[in-house]
């Protein structure tokens, strides 16, 4: 059985995030939480929080043992920009894109 969990707009770019979940993708999750309380990236606490929820879900609504599951597939989307605008010479306006990120973790029983 797949349980998920979703963490949305999280003030991260979605290129640094899927550095560390693709360090994470196919481990236990007792192994996961292990490898980004050591990774040393903005996105570790993030996406170690949102395995930690499909976690719980999976054990608490679902009776799944706890010890046997796996984190089998996360996804990292882009979510909606946030547009800033930085003054430039001569009364011009350069636009800055801050992106958002929504990460998506699905675990499952071996």
């Amino acid at each position: 059985m797949e349980v998920k969990a979703i963490s949305r707009n999280l003030r991260l770019t979605p290129r640094k995030a899927r550095l560390v979940a693709d360090l994470v993708r196919g481990k236990r999750v007792e192994d996961a939480l292990n490898i980004l309380k050591f990774t040393n990236k903005k996105a570790a606490p993030m996406i170690a929080k949102t395995i930690a929820s499909a976690a719980a879900n999976a054990e608490n609504n679902h009776d799944l043992n706890a010890e046997k599951l796996f984190v089998s597939t996360i996804m990292v989307d882009a979510g909606p920009l946030i547009k800033r605008l930085n003054p430039r010479a001569m009364g011009k306006a350069d636009i800055i894109h801050k992106k958002i990120s929504h990460i998506t973790v699905i675990v499952s029983e071996k």
